[in-house]
């Protein structure tokens, strides 16, 4: 389901709806004859969706009986009114997306191959987008997941450093990471046509009474501090679908040409 069918890029053979969880008016159609739906709890806006129990609602009467949710950044209506409902749910909660790197970085390891970012050691154990959409896909056809809430991870924890030299393996190009110190992201970073197009900027923007000097002293805080939750390594993915998720090394040789020089993609 997407906003515009016209624009999705999606392959052939892949069934496309339109629809906008903002707008539960637009989703009665997309969940004619669905049985399990995947919900994620904010909009194109990158906010909270407000219509919540609508749309749990409209679940239960087109006959929709099982749901996964990711959730994003905070908390908004959907996730109580699933919960207070009579759905079979199931809570995915993934560390950060590999498929992430194409906006953070596309663009300057294109242009320049050079990534400027602070805490270049800071550690993480992203994930997959397609492992992510295989623990749906596999949750939303079995039983046995009401209920639960799964923290998903890939296979092994990285720094940016590392997942640059990944990238600079398949691309065949020199790229490098350079880090700022927290006083030089503040500085380069101080108004929004400075900062880079990073998707956690996308989600803190959102956020009401965030100024852009509050965006990157946010952004600092998260990406300095060392939280359990965000560098611990779960096995939910193996558990769930029967395989270990898929490693960076493996993203970044599938989407090396995003990383390539435009007149080189």
């Amino acid at each position: 389901m997407t906003r515009n069918p016209a624009t999705a890029g999606l392959p052939e053979g892949v069934e496309v709806v339109a629809g906008d969880l903002t707008d539960a008016r637009t989703l009665r159609p997309a969940f004619n004859d669905v049985t399990a739906a995947h919900l994620i709890n904010f909009g194109g806006d990158y906010r909270p969706l407000r219509n919540g129990q609508q749309i749990a609602d409209l679940l239960r009467e087109t006959g929709v009986g099982k749901v996964t949710l990711l959730s994003g950044w905070q908390e908004g209506s959907l996730e109580p009114a699933v919960r207070a409902s009579t759905l079979q749910w199931t809570y995915l909660n993934p560390v950060q997306f590999m498929a992430n790197f194409l906006s953070d970085w596309g663009e300057p390891l294109r242009t320049t191959g050079v990534v400027r970012e602070p805490y270049g050691d800071r550690k993480s154990p992203p994930i997959h987008e397609s492992d992510i959409a295989a623990v749906a896909a596999t949750v939303l056809t079995q039983d046995g997941h009401t209920g639960q809430a799964y923290h998903l991870t890939g296979p092994e924890i990285l720094t940016p450093r590392e997942m640059i030299r990944h990238l600079t393996e398949v691309t065949g190009r020199d790229l490098r990471f350079e880090e700022l110190t927290p006083d030089q992201t503040r500085q380069q970073w101080s108004t929004r046509a400075k900062r880079p197009n990073l998707s956690l900027f996308r989600a803190f923007t959102q956020i009401p009474g965030v100024s852009d000097t509050d965006v990157v002293e946010i952004y600092l805080k998260m990406a300095g501090a060392s939280r359990e939750y965000s560098t611990t390594l779960t096995d939910n993915v193996e558990k769930i679908i029967g395989r270990p998720p898929r490693t960076f090394a493996q993203w970044a040789a599938e989407h090396a040409r995003h990383f390539q020089p435009q007149d080189a993609a």
